[in-house]
């Protein structure tokens, strides 16, 4: 196992990898969401359920775009370990915060018929859905996945947070993230808004110290908001309560490809931390 290494805005370590699509959110996770300058941050990603996931290890194949938003727009990919849990030690250089960005390539899934239908209804694909219902299709899902995922690092600087990265499916918030009882984001499909998506948003509380519990050990919790996009892509989430926030959407349109599969989908994230008012 090679050491973590710490790196400075200017030269960053990060590691990346998207997990599998079987309903499964993928997010990027920070074990402080508020840094000084100087103060390392580790970076990881994650899969699962509940906003519990398991950690994903590097792997180079998968990457398509890794990226952070600081004062520029840095491209992390040569700096980068196989294997690695933890992705980059990312010590800010200055106080305007990071918003970190990935996407992947595509990787084939299946599922039967019945699997597919009710993972479709959950994640508000009703286009899919319904095409496969007028066709009378019942047989196995043949879909390809990809993950757009991105975290931020809070700051003084919000265009940071708020100038989309241009990934092919992305959560762009258009105020600072967890900084107000309500979050108004803008969910743009190759940089176009995406009308009706449906958006849903989890919530792990924070400790005593305003810290996060580890992902992978803590309480699986439920979706806490469900919002669907306007004809301009917008939708708002109420994000009240402190806590380290997840929030997720999904596209999915028939395959280019139709020998690798029938339909593909896109998996984008925006994780971020709220932290509790002060007295």
């Amino acid at each position: 196992m090679r050491p973590i290494r710490f790196v400075s805005a200017a030269c960053l370590c990060l590691a990346l990898v998207a997990g599998r699509a079987d309903a499964h959110e993928y997010w990027l996770s920070l074990d402080r969401w508020i840094a000084p300058v100087g103060q390392p941050v580790a970076l990881s990603a994650l899969s699962g359920t509940g906003f519990r996931g398991e950690r994903k290890p590097y792997s180079p194949e998968r990457v398509v775009r890794l990226v952070a938003r600081t004062g520029v727009l840095l491209d992390l990919r040569a700096a980068t370990s196989i294997g690695e849990l933890v992705w980059t030690s990312f010590a800010p250089s200055d106080d305007g915060g990071a918003m970190f960005g990935y996407q992947s390539t595509f990787a084939p899934i299946e599922l039967p018929g019945d699997q597919f239908d009710a993972y479709l209804k959950d994640e508000g694909l009703d286009v899919p859905l319904q095409t496969r219902r007028s066709s009378h299709t019942t047989g196995i899902g043949r879909e390809r996945y990809r993950r757009c995922a991105k975290a931020w690092l809070a700051g003084g600087d919000v265009t940071r947070a708020t100038r989309p990265i241009g990934m092919s499916l992305e959560i762009v918030p258009l105020a600072a993230p967890g900084a107000d009882p309500k979050l108004e984001v803008m969910v743009l499909a190759e940089g176009r808004p995406l009308a009706n998506a449906l958006v849903k948003a989890w919530r792990a509380p924070l400790d005593a110290r305003g810290m996060a519990p580890d992902p992978e050990t803590r309480d699986s919790t439920g979706v806490v908001a469900k919002v669907r996009t306007d004809a301009h892509g917008r939708a708002i989430i109420p994000i009240s309560k402190p806590g380290e926030w997840l929030v997720s959407t999904v596209q999915m349109v028939p395959c280019r490809e139709t020998d690798v599969a029938d339909w593909e989908s896109t998996w984008a994230s925006l994780t971020f931390a709220r932290m509790a008012d002060k007295p």
